[in-house]
């Protein structure tokens, strides 16, 4: 198979998580017989240095002429970098908001998973976390808050800010629909969040899900107050398969349960649209204070590959053999910085990508 896939290095540790999960690709596509075509991308602040713009219109172009897009961190360290002396609307971030829009990305998925071998790193007792668990995140991505009409104007001699949080039913469905698919795949339990005891927009999302759920009669369905999952999420995180939510609520919760799994580090993500085509990245930042350093891990990068052999691509036995060989360097013991505990042996980012490879076979 010819995989045809953009590449977005992004500013900070992307580079270099990048690149391990490039080196990992090319392992899979030598042991499974296929060829891969990277297509190089600016996007962030990689971007604004070359072009004046953290996104171009080549670089949406060519993203859509790819079959997928494997991307690192974007941003900077917003103190001291000279992209956040930008308006708005030119600092990195807002790339990253606009490739969502302009590749209609409305669906993002970030698994949690807790691996028995890092269980000391995570900072739940360890009777809350007995056995693991295995979450997916569905965010929905494109509406809500961060997309909404938004303002800062002078009202009745006050500085008045005002950000609009906008829902319509069809952006509901098909996110919800998107859900119980993922669902039936695994546990067959979805835990629909909103804010329905307060927000229009969560009573809205309530009522079309319930609508959705007849569809999936063998997939089980609950409602859960945001807050209340937030709280869940420490208390018992065994308990959920699928979280659907929506955009700003899916942030806040993803890297919650990030650092329930004990570090954003190991936390893969993709976001979809409507066909095949999705973009796959690390939820964790761009890290600037470790860039440079070999020290950054690039497990959640090469998991969100595999993500993306999977999604994307159908190849489901490539997809394991590369989530399986991340469980076997885990259980030899090697480990980054970020999840370094007692008796184990710390490695750097390149030699985790080459470990990583070597347990890549049929």
């Amino acid at each position: 198979m010819n995989l045809k896939i953009g590449v977005i290095k992004g500013d900070g540790i992307g580079p270099e998580i990048v690149t391990e999960a490039m080196k990992v690709l090319d392992k899979v596509a030598e042991v499974y017989g296929h060829q891969i075509q990277y297509t190089q991308l600016l996007m962030g602040g990689a971007s604004i240095d070359v072009h004046g713009v953290p996104l171009t219109e080549e670089t949406i172009e060519k993203a859509k002429a790819s079959d997928a897009v494997l991307m690192g961190s974007i941003g900077g360290d917003a103190k001291t970098s000279p992209w956040y002396q930008l308006e708005p609307s030119k600092r990195p971030e807002a790339g990253l908001l606009k490739i969502r829009k302009e590749l209609r990305l409305f669906a993002n998925l970030r698994p949690a998973v807790l691996y028995e071998e890092l269980k000391e790193a995570c900072p739940l007792k360890e009777e809350i976390t007995q056995g693991g668990f295995d979450m997916m995140i569905m965010r929905e991505l494109t509406g809500g808050l961060y997309f909404g009409a938004r303002s800062t104007e002078e009202v009745d001699g006050l500085l008045t800010a005002r950000d609009t949080l906008t829902y319509n039913e069809a952006e509901i469905r098909r996110i919800a629909k998107r859900g119980f698919e993922i669902a039936k795949k695994r546990r067959k339990k979805v835990t629909s969040v909103d804010k329905a005891n307060v927000l229009d927009s969560s009573r809205l999302w309530r009522k079309i899900v319930e609508e959705v759920a007849k569809g999936y009669p063998e997939v089980t369905l609950e409602h859960m107050l945001v807050d209340n999952c937030a709280m869940q999420l420490v208390k018992d995180p065994r308990q959920f398969d699928v979280i659907l939510t929506e955009n700003m609520f899916g942030d806040i919760l993803s890297d919650e349960a990030s650092m329930v799994t004990g570090s954003i580090g190991m936390l893969a993500s993709a976001s979809l649209n409507e066909s095949k085509f999705g973009l796959y990245e690390p939820s964790g930042g761009s890290a600037p204070d470790i860039a440079g350093k070999g020290i950054a891990n690039p497990i959640a990068t090469i998991l969100s590959a595999a993500m993306m052999l999977r999604f994307s691509f159908d190849l489901d036995r490539e997809a394991d053999a590369v989530e399986a060989a991340v469980a076997k360097v885990l259980k030899a013991g090697y480990r980054t910085k970020d999840i370094l505990s007692d008796g184990k042996v710390q490695v750097g980012t390149g030699e985790m990508g080459d470990r990583i490879c070597s347990y890549i076979e049929k």
